[in-house]
Parts: structure tokens; sequence; C-alpha cells
């Protein structure tokens, strides 16, 4: 079973809303939304990539007990969305060109999840089938038990992208340092 055609576009929902209580406890002096990564704020590079991509988008801000509860309220607050791509806001080198390949697969598939040499990444993209199982998330979790659904279903694709940014959050100073040389590199 495969997900509706629609040529209608997904909303990238910015999940912003973490405490990021390993980047302080690592030694970082503020969130790590806004420290600095080559001059410019972490979120504002991943802002950066959702613009470049023109993929509607909402930022999810509000404080949330979890993952699954911001991903939740980011497709309440997306009623008329066509589909979501997840992302969280800590990954600052994810390409815009990485958010339009996951948007087109949810042309064929109910969710398409980034990977990079096998790994699992972000952004992982939901059709608007999913919508049910998104609003019912809750926790730490994420979008797991909408994942395992349509796996159950046979409507998850994996695309293997040339991306390291969908693998490289940041979740303390040390991976700040990491993503400052490969922002340099690039």
């Amino acid at each position: 079973m495969s997900a509706a055609r629609s040529t209608a576009l997904p909303t990238v929902l910015v999940l912003a809303s973490g405490r990021g209580e390993r980047f302080t406890a690592s030694g970082g002096h503020t969130h790590k939304l806004q420290a600095l990564l080559a001059g410019k704020p972490v979120l504002q590079h991943t802002l950066d990539a959702v613009a470049e991509s023109g993929l509607p988008w909402h930022l999810e801000k509000a404080g949330h007990p979890g993952m699954g509860d911001s991903i939740a309220a980011a497709v309440r607050a997306t009623p008329d969305a066509a589909g979501w791509l997840v992302l969280p806001g800590d990954l600052p080198l994810v390409r815009g060109s990485t958010l339009q390949a996951v948007a087109q697969a949810l042309a064929q598939h109910a969710v398409a999840i980034a990977a990079f040499k096998g790994m699992r990444g972000h952004p992982v993209g939901f059709s608007a089938v999913c919508r049910e199982g998104l609003l019912d998330l809750k926790g730490n979790q994420g979008a797991a038990p909408a994942v395992r659904a349509q796996q159950a279903v046979n409507s998850v694709v994996f695309l293997a992208l040339d991306d390291v940014g969908i693998v490289t959050d940041i979740d303390t100073v040390d991976d700040l340092a990491r993503a400052e040389q490969m922002l340099a590199a690039r």
C-alpha cells in the first residue's frame, strides 16, 4: 500500500523545543540552538537549509516534554499540510537538496527516511496518511510508532543520500567543533 500521489508539497517541521541539557553539561554556555557555528546560530543554519529547499515550514519551539509531543504539536499547527518532514533544529549541515529528495519520495511512499552510509538520519518524511499516527505521538520516542505502522504495510523507503548533515546533530560542544570543521571543509 502506497501513499496517495500528491503534487502538494509537504511542510518541514523544524523541532526546536528541546532543553539541550547535554550541550550545557558538556561545557556549552548557551542553548545548543543558539550556539554559534561559523558566526551564525546553529538553528539559523538549519533554517537556511529549509529556506533553500523551497518547502513550506513550521518552527515548533514551544516547550514540550518529549520529541513525540513536539511532533504532534507541529502536525496540529499545520492541519492543511500535504505531509511533513520532521527535522530537529540541531542539524545545521543538512542540505536543502536533501529535504527536497525526502519530500519527493513521499509521492510514492507513506514514510521516507534519510540515510547516510547506512545510518538513519533526519529528515524523516511522512505523507498525509500518517496524520493520525503523528497526532497520537507522546514522550521521547519520537515518530517511531508512526514509522512502524507504515513498515507493517510496506510503505517505508530508506533514501541513501550523500549528505553527512543528516546525521550530524549538535548535542555537545565537541559535536559543535566537529561541525565547524566539516563546514569549513565544504
